[in-house]
């Protein structure tokens, strides 16, 4: 009990803090509520702890023999980032008569979840911090996922939420224009990190 309070902790701290995930949930309330955002919500839900089985049953390995491939998904994630980013600083809203992007589908942001550096680094820290090699692998990494489950829920929708009430906020075309060129900013700035050595 005490390891999988340690692991919610983890996925707590390290799910309600900022990152692309989050930023593009809070981007998705404001221009397209929740309704319209609850498929991107549930992608983000299930497709990161499917992500950390993935990774804890077997591709940390593979990434091992081939490390190319890590390179080559850590390339298009900043690819597919940045496209994001410019996809939010050019969303226009509901104010200017003009047709707005759709906000990311449930399979979008289940693929998503394979190419965001914030991500990687939550699954492979909690797959090394929280397993063992006195026990067996795969049922570590079950727990893991289900705790990672079960906190990315209420995470998600804190920033769904949050991006709601910025849209009671945010009256005039200006004031959204100027919400989704600052987060397309601060999703920029998240790839800082994935590129720094």
């Amino acid at each position: 009990m005490e390891l999988i309070f340690s692991i919610a902790l983890f996925a707590f701290s390290s799910g309600i803090t900022p990152g692309p995930n989050n930023i593009m949930l809070m981007s998705s309330g404001v221009n397209f509520g929740v309704k319209r955002s609850a498929p991107h919500l549930l992608g983000i839900c299930l497709g990161f702890p499917a992500m950390v089985l993935a990774i804890g049953l077997g591709l940390s390995t593979l990434f091992k023999l081939y490390p190319l491939l890590h390179l080559v998904i850590k390339c298009v994630g900043i690819a597919y980032l940045l496209y994001l980013a410019w996809l939010i600083a050019n969303s226009s809203n509901k104010l200017t008569g003009k047709n707005t992007p759709s906000p990311l589908s449930f399979i979008q942001a289940v693929a998503f979840q394979w190419v965001n550096p914030k991500g990687w680094i939550m699954a492979i820290g909690a797959i090394a911090t929280f397993t063992t090699m006195e026990q067996a692998l795969t049922p570590q990494v079950f727990t893991i996922a289900a705790v990672f489950f079960a906190v990315a829920l209420p995470c998600a929708c804190v920033w769904l939420a949050f991006g709601v009430a910025l849209k009671r906020i945010l009256k005039n075309q200006q004031q959204q224009r100027v919400f989704n060129i600052s987060m397309a900013l601060l999703l920029v700035l998240s790839i800082i990190p994935m590129i720094a050595p």
